[in-house]
């Protein structure tokens, strides 16, 4: 057996901010993927995803529901005959591993699934989304369900609320100088605690205020200019946003990277803000010249996402 690819997942805009219903943006990332696969001599790695999902499938058994169900029995047998999920997304990297392993489950083993090729209407997006966040709990505690969501239908999605979702049409790469890009932090980073330390901070109202009255409409405005294709304002933005993330966002930005993130700040050369939940993993970069970017952060490991 061999399931269909799922791929990765960049969330550009809207880290934390979609946990208060600002906009975000998602878009698929093919250059990480995964696939459900069996084994009958299962050892390393494919041993440790078959044990995940057993633990997994005791999750699902256990949702009390009405949104979905799952041939359950089938999902068992699959599991005891050493199924495991090959994938090759780096894990607590903010690239929607466990997203990828969600949509993958829900695809094979759902009953009257959503398919991607029926008319998604808004009810039924948000239906999905529903789904993939009881799924995606068993991973993070809490989840928007927007990774597996974007993993499943393989396209950009625009968050506008959290009712309010729709599938974006990005512009087509340009071959410019511009480029976004992800660094590796070369730690793991961890969710749950980053998402902890977030909702501990929006009980002060300081913090609250910045996040309604700054990081948002910041969010909104790059969002914005990223779908009209509004590159110089664009760029404007992403600095603003760089600069009041470093400021207000400090615990989720590995320590070795504060240096690193002033500098691009001061020199413009690159502008730096968090891939996912931040503590490690990826971090994503914006800059207006690729090579200029590469030659500052010459000592660090770079991938590249998309051109302008």
């Amino acid at each position: 057996m061999k399931g269909p690819l799922f791929y990765a997942k960049i969330l550009l805009f809207g880290e934390y901010g979609i946990i208060k219903d600002s906009k975000g943006l998602a878009i698929p990332f093919n250059a990480y993927r995964g696939a459900l696969k069996t084994s009958s001599n299962l050892s390393g790695d494919p041993k440790i995803s078959n044990e995940n999902l057993v633990r997994f499938y005791k999750h699902l058994a256990s949702l009390d529901t009405e949104l979905v169900s799952f041939n359950l029995n089938d999902l068992k047998t699959d599991i005891e005959n050493g199924m495991y999920f090959d994938s090759s997304i780096p894990q607590g990297y903010g690239v929607g591993s466990s997203g990828a392993l969600v949509a993958s489950i829900y695809d094979k083993y759902a009953d009257d699934k959503v398919t991607v090729l029926e008319n998604l209407t808004r009810e039924k997006l948000l239906k999905l989304k529903q789904v993939f966040s009881l799924m995606e709990s068993f991973f993070h505690g809490k989840s928007s369900g927007l990774d597996p969501l974007n993993s499943y239908l393989s396209l950009p999605i625009l968050i506008n609320s959290k009712e309010n979702i729709e599938p974006a049409g990005i512009p087509s790469q340009k071959q410019g100088k511009g480029a976004v890009f992800l660094l590796d932090s070369e730690q793991i980073g961890e969710t749950e605690p980053m998402v902890n330390i977030f909702m501990n901070k929006m009980k002060n109202e300081g913090f609250r205020k910045m996040i309604s009255e700054e990081f948002s409409t910041t969010t909104d405005a790059c969002i914005e200019d990223f779908l009209g294709g509004n590159v110089k304002s664009l760029f404007g933005n992403v600095k603003s946003l760089s600069k009041i993330v470093l400021k207000n966002f400090k615990p989720m930005i590995p320590d070795a990277f504060h240096k690193v993130w002033e500098n691009g700040i001061k020199s413009n050369d690159y502008y730096l803000k968090l891939c996912g939940s931040g503590g490690g993993g990826y971090i994503l970069g914006f800059t207006e010249d690729y090579e200029k970017a590469q030659q500052s952060l010459k000592d660090y490991k770079l991938e590249l996402v998309y051109r302008f």
